[in-house]
């Protein structure tokens, strides 16, 4: 088990401030860089940025995770869909064992860890304000992918916080950060919860088997539909959350493209506390600008895995890439409203969100009706049916339209929140 960091220790590792990785931000073209026209001006970084080391304490080690290509089976390509990609975790104590299902772009295998650790900010007006560190590796270990994905997370969240009165409260806060001698990259954003979507999920799936081992659910069906019913409420206000904050990266030019049930932060993971939920994305390393300017400009390392998918689904140009971005992003998101319509309602080891993707792509070829049909056949997957049906058929209707296999026909994010499923919310 490693041992935290002491605050003492804190002025040994980080001995400069974060000088480094803004102007890395600022230089790189092949990174999400802060652009100087009029409409993306940032005017200073560092003004609402906390810089300094000995601005922050560090906390306890919490957990480390790595970038890996899943190649064992081929995803359905209709369409330019993204390449199979999952996030693995390599210590444990962060999140959960369900890291691994974060969909991320390339970036080769095993390159890039990356180490979290408990925080908090022990001078100046935000004192007392806990963070959560996420610590990027010198070029040494990480290679140059690990400057540019911190430099791209940085910049990314310095152009969505560049507007204070017009912050998202669905999207992670980025407080600061600095650069250590060895060349690490540490990114402290605040604290706004320990959870996961996926410590959700799995959390859930767990309870439902001890549940039905205990055989609650055959001797008490009314508290199980109060249960039911509360979890499709804090399931509807999950997705409502995460698609408010992807809607809003939209509206200000800038994609995920790392979206799932790892990457949205949950401040609670009590059903009954629902109406407190407040989802919020995070891990925005590869996060990809779409304004008009930067469409033109020469492909960030980044993004080539996207304009490649969107060059072989027809999109070529500005106008068609930015609308196949967006698409892909929806994808991703009607993947990780799968993921939240199955594994909450499902027991442990029914199903991931692995097989749901294969089954989804590979075995339906996207057809969600021959799904449905599938999962009434399979007692184990009846809760999941039912929560799609709800509203005559809402969920599945919303899921199908995410994941059409022609880019073109998918929703934006605000049509998403404005669908009838979304609603439901307010008559269950």
């Amino acid at each position: 088990m490693a041992m935290p960091i002491s605050s003492s220790s804190v002025a040994r590792i980080a001995t400069k401030p974060f000088d480094g990785l803004v102007r890395s931000a600022s230089r790189s073209c092949s990174i999400g860089k802060i652009h100087s026209d009029r409409r993306t001006r940032i005017p200073s970084i560092r003004a609402d940025l906390i810089t300094e080391p000995d601005a922050f304490e560090v906390g306890r080690f919490v957990g480390s995770y790595g970038f890996m290509n899943i190649t064992s089976y081929s995803s359905f390509q209709s369409g330019g869909f993204s390449n199979a990609n999952v996030f693995d975790e390599f210590s444990p104590g962060y999140s959960s064992e369900d890291m691994e299902r974060l969909r991320v772009q390339d970036v080769g295998e095993g390159r890039v860890k990356i180490r979290l650790y408990e925080g908090r900010v022990i001078q100046g007006p935000l004192k007392g304000t806990r963070v959560i560190f996420k610590v990027y590796p010198g070029r040494r270990a990480g290679g140059v992918e690990a400057d540019m994905m911190a430099a791209n997370e940085l910049g990314t969240h310095v152009f969505l916080q560049s507007d204070s009165e017009k912050l998202c409260p669905n999207l992670q806060f980025l407080l600061g950060g600095f650069e250590t001698k060895m060349g690490e990259q540490w990114l402290a954003c605040r604290n706004d919860g320990k959870y996961s979507a996926a410590d959700y999920g799995k959390s859930v799936s767990e309870a439902n088997s001890k549940d039905t081992a205990k055989g609650e659910n055959f001797w008490n069906p009314f508290t199980k539909e109060q249960k039911m019913k509360r979890r499709r409420i804090f399931v509807i206000k999950l997705l409502n959350g995460a698609m408010n904050g992807l809607a809003y990266m939209h509206d200000h030019d800038r994609l995920h493209q790392s979206l799932g049930p790892s990457s949205v932060v949950l401040n609670t993971m009590v059903e009954k506390d629902a109406s407190y939920l407040v989802p919020k994305l995070r891990d925005l390393s590869f996060s990809v600008d779409i304004g008009y300017s930067s469409l033109g400009a020469a492909q960030s390392t980044l993004s080539e895995g996207l304009w490649r998918r969107a060059s072989a689904a027809g999109a070529f140009t500005p106008l068609e890439k930015r609308a196949y971005g967006i698409a892909d992003d929806i994808y991703e998101a009607g993947l990780f409203f799968a993921y939240l319509a199955f594994i909450p309602f499902c027991e442990a080891g029914i199903m991931d969100s692995i097989s749901l993707q294969r089954l989804f792509e590979n075995t339906f070829q996207l057809d969600l009706q021959a799904v449905r049909e599938y999962c009434l056949a399979d007692d184990h997957l009846l809760e999941a049916v039912k929560f799609l049906d709800l509203g005559d058929g809402a969920g599945w209707e919303l899921l199908q339209a995410m994941l059409n296999p022609d880019y073109r026909q998918r929703p934006i994010a605000e049509a998403v929140l404005n669908h009838r499923f979304m609603s439901l919310v307010n008559l269950l």
